[in-house]
Formats: C-alpha cells, structure tokens, sequence
C-alpha cells in the first residue's frame, strides 16, 4: 500500500510562484508515474504534468514553459516548481501514483492564484 500526502499550496498573487510537493509512504519501493493533475470548481480533474520512473516528463499544454515537474527518488518525493502564475491557476491539485495495477490518489492541496 501506497500512500501520497501533498503540501505546499497556498494564495499567491498572479505572477508568483509556489512549489507543491508529494511525499509517498507505505510500500514504497517501486513507485512508477507519478503525475499532477488539478481540479478547479465545476470542472473536470486533467492532467498538468507527469514524470516517469526515469524521468522522462509530459506537461499539459495549459501549463508548458511555466510549470516544471521533479521527481527525488531517494526521498520518494515528486515536486511541482509553479512559476508565472496565473488567477485561471486556480484549483485543488492532487498527486496520483502508477505502478502496474496500482493507482493512487493523494488528498489535493488548493492553489488560488490572485488577480
């Protein structure tokens, strides 16, 4: 069993930047993809960024040039560097895992981005 706590979110002004972190538990010694997706109200969940075991990344387009995704595997940890922020930002952001059959979720952590 994984599990997957973020933290990091919090209220900046449009412009700024924060960093999210995602810290994984439990049975931790083949964590696979690890992504970033986010959620604002009334809206579905997409994907901002994903990393592979690897390394190799993906980011949405909504978020490229702007967003950087990092992964620390020694400390099981994946990051979101959020750099430029913009008020359309705005949403709970949720770290998800994937390993073979295995999916898990972590609680989200809010992101509101001032105009």
């Amino acid at each position: 069993q994984v599990q997957l706590v973020e933290s990091g979110g919090g209220l900046v002004q449009a412009g700024g930047s924060l960093r999210l972190s995602c810290a994984a538990s439990g049975s931790v010694f083949n964590i696979g993809t690890m992504d970033w997706y986010r959620q604002a109200p009334g809206n579905e969940r997409k994907l901002v960024a994903s990393i592979t075991s690897s390394g190799r990344t993906t980011y949405g387009d909504a978020v490229k040039g702007r967003f950087t995704i990092s992964r620390d595997n020694a400390k099981n940890t994946v990051y979101l560097q959020m750099n430029s922020l913009r008020p359309e930002d705005t949403a709970v952001y949720y770290c998800r895992e994937v390993s073979g059959g295995r999916l898990v979720w972590g609680q989200g952590t809010q992101v509101t981005v001032s105009s």
